[in-house]
């Protein structure tokens, strides 16, 4: 369940409450990117949706 560095950015922005867009702003990356990025963290958590991720996400310590 090894996410890479900017999945757990976008993961701890999804977090926080930010859209796509958001998260792409911040990141300085397209919203497709954010996109792909996201689909992969959902299947490396094996979780149903963002807010299940972030579930996953704090539950193991993958970010604060």
């Amino acid at each position: 369940m090894e996410l890479t560095e900017q999945e757990e950015q976008i993961i701890k922005l999804a977090s926080q409450g930010a859209c796509n867009n958001e998260i792409a702003g911040a990141l300085y990356v397209s919203p497709d990117t954010v996109k792909a990025h996201m689909r992969e963290i959902l299947r490396k958590l094996n979780a149903d949706n963002r807010t299940h991720a972030t579930y996953i996400a704090l539950k193991y310590n993958i970010i604060e």
